[in-house]
C-alpha cells in the first residue's frame, strides 16, 4: 500500500506559517498565475468575442467548435434517450430543489414608519441570468440544476448555460438532458474563464447577463471575481471544501468515505478533520489510505489530500469549533454525540451548509436533498452564503408619503440638509410647511 502524503497533520495551536498558508491562503486570487492568466483570456474575449471563444475552445478543450450554441432538438433528443434510473434520480433532484426553493422565495414586505409614510420592499426577478456548469474531468448536471431550477423559482425571464464542450463539440448529453428538465432558454458549448467573459460582456452569440452563478475550477473562479464589477456573482465557488468536525464516538469508516468523496472533485480539492480525540485521528487515516487503493479516481484523491489534506488535533470541542469558524468550510459534517449536536451547530457561524450527523452525508446534499450546493470556497463562507432565490432578484424600495405625513417631517428635512449645506433639499422639503 503507497504511503498516505497529508499535507498538514498536527494541533491547532501549533501550526507553522506553512501549514497556516495551506489551509487558509485557498483563494485564487493568491495564484499569481491564474489571476493573470485569467485577466489575460478575459480581455481576449471582451475584444474579439467569438473568435476568442472559439480560438479557446481549440487551445483547451481540443475541439473545432461548429457551432457556440447548442440547438434545443439536442437537448430533447439527450433527454429522450437518457438512462430512465438516472431521469428518474434527475427528476427527483429537480423536484426536491423546486420544493425547497419555493419554500425560501422571498415575498414583498412593507413598514409604517409614521402616519401616512409607508415603505415597502419587492423582489423583482432578473431579466437574464447565466449558470456555469463544469466539465471535464467530471460532469456536473446536478450544479445546472442547483442553479437554473432555483432560476426559474424565483421568475427569472431567460436562463442561459455554458458548460464546456467534449470532444464532439457539445457538452456531455447527461449535462444537454438536465438544461431540457430545468427547461433553460439557450445552451451554449464553452467552459472556462472564456464562457464567464462571454457571460459577463456578451459577444455576437453570447448575449450578456445580469448576474453569473454556478461553481467550477480555480479560473472559472478568479474569473467571476474579475467580472464582478461588471456584473453581479453568487459567490468565487471554487474546488470542494469539506471539514469534518467529530468527537471521539464518529465513526471512522463513514468519515473516510465523506473525506474521500469530495477530495475526489479535484486535486485542488481541501479536505480536513478536525477533533479533540487524538485516537480517533489515528485510526482514520489507515482506513481512509485503503479506501483510496480501490477508487476509481485514486490519482486525484492522492494529489488532493498532499495538496490540501489535513488531520488537525484541537485541545477541546470549543477548540474545534473555532478553528471550524476560522476556516470556513463550503461543506460541514458534524459527527458529534447526539446530546451535543444543537449546542455545536449553535456555535457553528462560518459554514456553505452544516450537514448533521454521520448519515447526513454530503453526497446527499450534492445531488438530491434539495438544499443548494453552490456555496462559498476559499474561506468566503464568512461573509457569503450559498445560491438560493435571493441571488435571482433584485429588490425594488417604494416609499408613499402623503401630504399630512410630508407637513410633519419638512422642517425636521429641512434642518438636516441646512446642516449639510444642501439648501436645494432644504427648499424641496420646506415647501410641504404648514402655517
Amino acid at each position: 500500500m503507497t504511503a498516505l502524503r497529508i499535507a498538514v497533520r498536527g494541533t491547532v495551536r501549533a501550526f507553522t506559517p506553512r501549514d497556516r498558508a495551506l489551509l487558509f491562503d485557498r483563494s485564487t486570487s493568491s495564484d499569481h498565475a491564474v489571476r493573470d492568466t485569467t485577466a489575460r483570456l478575459l480581455a481576449r474575449v471582451r475584444q474579439d468575442g467569438d473568435a476568442a471563444l472559439r480560438a479557446m475552445a481549440q487551445e483547451f478543450d481540443g475541439v473545432a467548435l461548429d457551432a457556440i450554441e447548442v440547438p434545443r432538438r439536442s437537448w430533447e433528443r439527450a433527454l429522450d434517450a437518457l438512462d430512465p434510473a438516472l431521469r428518474r434520480a434527475l427528476e427527483r433532484a429537480a423536484r426536491n430543489i423546486r420544493t425547497v426553493h419555493e419554500a425560501f422565495k422571498p415575498s414583498a414586505q412593507s413598514v409604517t414608519t409614521a402616519d401616512g409614510v409607508v415603505i415597502g420592499r419587492r423582489p423583482d426577478p432578473l431579466a437574464r441570468v447565466g449558470v456555469y456548469a463544469p466539465g471535464g474531468r467530471a460532469t456536473y448536471p446536478s450544479s445546472l440544476l442547483m442553479g437554473a431550477v432555483p432560476a426559474r423559482v424565483a421568475g427569472v425571464g431567460e436562463v442561459i448555460v455554458c458548460s464546456p464542450p467534449g470532444a464532439d463539440g457539445r457538452p456531455s448529453d447527461v449535462l444537454l438532458a438536465a438544461a431540457a428538465l430545468a427547461e433553460v432558454d439557450r445552451v451554449f458549448a464553452l467552459g472556462g474563464a472564456g464562457a464567464i467573459a462571454a457571460l459577463a460582456y456578451g459577444t455576437d452569440t453570447v448575449p450578456a447577463v445580469e448576474r453569473i452563478v454556478g461553481p467550477g475550477n480555480a479560473w472559472v473562479a478568479e474569473a467571476k471575481l474579475q467580472v464582478s464589477s461588471v456584473v453581479a456573482i453568487d459567490s468565487p465557488a471554487g474546488p470542494s471544501e469539506l471539514l469534518v468536525l467529530a468527537d471521539a464516538d464518529a465513526p471512522v469508516e463513514v468519515i473516510a468515505r465523506e473525506l474521500l468523496a469530495q477530495a475526489e472533485h479535484d486535486p485542488a480539492a481541501a479536505v480536513v478533520l478536525v477533533s479533540d480525540a487524538a485516537d480517533l485521528l489515528a485510526a482514520v487515516e489507515p482506513v481512509l489510505a485503503r479506501m483510496i487503493t480501490d477508487a476509481a479516481r485514486a490519482s486525484v484523491i492522492r494529489d488532493a489530500l498532499a495538496a490540501r489534506g489535513a488531520l488537525v488535533l484541537a485541545d477541546s470541542l470549543d477548540e474545534a469549533v473555532a478553528f471550524a469558524n476560522s476556516w470556513a468550510p463550503e461543506h460541514l459534517a458534524l459527527m458529534v454525540a447526539p446530546a451535543r449536536e444543537a449546542a455545536v451547530l449553535a456555535a457553528l457561524r462560518n459554514a456553505g451548509t452544516v450537514f448533521i450527523g454521520p448519515s447526513a452525508s454530503v453526497a446527499f446534499g450534492d445531488y438530491m436533498s434539495g438544499a443548494n450546493h453552490v456555496l462559498p470556497t476559499g474561506g468566503l463562507a464568512r461573509s457569503y452564503s450559498g445560491l438560493s432565490t435571493l441571488d435571482f432578484v433584485r429588490w425594488t424600495t417604494w416609499q408613499r408619503i402623503g401630504p399630512d405625513a410630508a407637513a410633519t417631517l419638512a422642517e425636521d428635512v429641512g434642518v438636516f440638509a441646512d446642516a449639510e449645506g444642501l439648501p436645494g433639499h432644504a427648499a424641496a422639503a420646506r415647501q410641504w410647511r404648514r402655517a
